[in-house]
């Protein structure tokens, strides 16, 4: 019986995952992550550069015939409320849901939580990359430089924040000092608003949370347009790195899997042997 308990304790087990460990790592990388964002950032960026990336995105757009950035947003100029909303939601809920969403992977599906959690974290870096190999001056900051290779820019798009306002505003000292403006391809807001959906779609039953989830990408998508903080090109970018992220997490989640049990046998055959001892120890005296 003894050497039958022991058999089943060597199964590999589930990993018990700490919630104070997965915040302090989540906190430290993302930590990271905004120090090499912001070291690579506007203040550090010729803006020269940032236009000329500019300028290659729009071309692309306009030669697929589809450069509607300038359109859409004119097209709610006039209300002053709603676009002052999409002020507030894209400087919101990009972390808010995501973060609303990790504690309820890791409260209802841990399994699903490590390998959605190593997705989040390679689809950061992986953006990482692309905000310092190719900053981009987002489409609210184009009219404010003046001409553009000797012509006119004559692309009349708005900085709603400075205008409409919101909660935050890149013009203060301290978010000036501390923001990547440049941080535009692949656009984050896309990419994490797309794993929300793919993360909770597979978890929840209720048509309505899986409508809602279903509609979060595509909602964020006009947020980003309508604000002119990006290009629709920089969420194709956002949905890439997602799932190259993706495809990596699933090809280093049985690795960290096989380790953590490995420790966790490790630790469990260090608990038999005392145990073991202990009972021998009992029976001798």
């Amino acid at each position: 019986m003894l050497q039958e308990n022991a058999t089943a304790d060597r199964q590999p087990r589930a990993v018990r995952l700490h919630w104070y460990i997965e915040a302090a790592a989540i906190l430290a990388f993302y930590v990271v992550y905004s120090w090499v964002r912001n070291q690579y950032g506007s203040a550090t960026v010729a803006p020269a550069l940032a236009l000329h990336n500019a300028q290659r995105v729009v071309d692309i757009e306009r030669s697929l015939g589809l450069f509607v950035e300038p359109h859409v947003q004119h097209a709610f100029l006039g209300w002053s409320w709603f676009v002052r909303m999409w002020n507030i939601y894209y400087g919101t809920l990009h972390f808010i849901v995501t973060a609303g969403v990790l504690v309820f992977l890791f409260r209802r599906r841990p399994d699903r939580y490590r390998v959605m959690r190593t997705t989040l974290g390679f689809t950061t870096a992986l953006a990482l990359i692309g905000f310092t190999l190719f900053p981009l001056m987002p489409p609210r900051l184009l009219n404010d430089v003046g001409t553009w290779g000797g012509g006119d820019l004559s692309f009349d798009f708005v900085d709603t924040l400075s205008r409409y306002g919101g909660l935050w505003s890149f013009d203060s000292g301290g978010m000036a000092a501390v923001s990547n403006q440049y941080a535009a391809m692949p656009s984050l807001h896309i990419g994490w608003s797309l794993w929300c959906a793919l993360a909770i779609w597979p978890v929840v039953r209720n048509p309505w949370v899986r409508g809602l989830f279903a509609c979060y990408p595509l909602v964020t998508l006009f947020a980003i347009v309508v604000t002119a903080n990006h290009f629709w090109l920089d969420a194709v970018g956002g949905v890439a790195v997602l799932c190259v992220g993706y495809a990596l997490a699933r090809r280093c989640d049985p690795l960290l899997a096989r380790v953590r049990n490995q420790r966790g046998q490790g630790r469990r055959s260090a608990d038999d042997e005392d145990t073991v001892g202990a009972t021998t120890s009992a029976r001798t005296g």
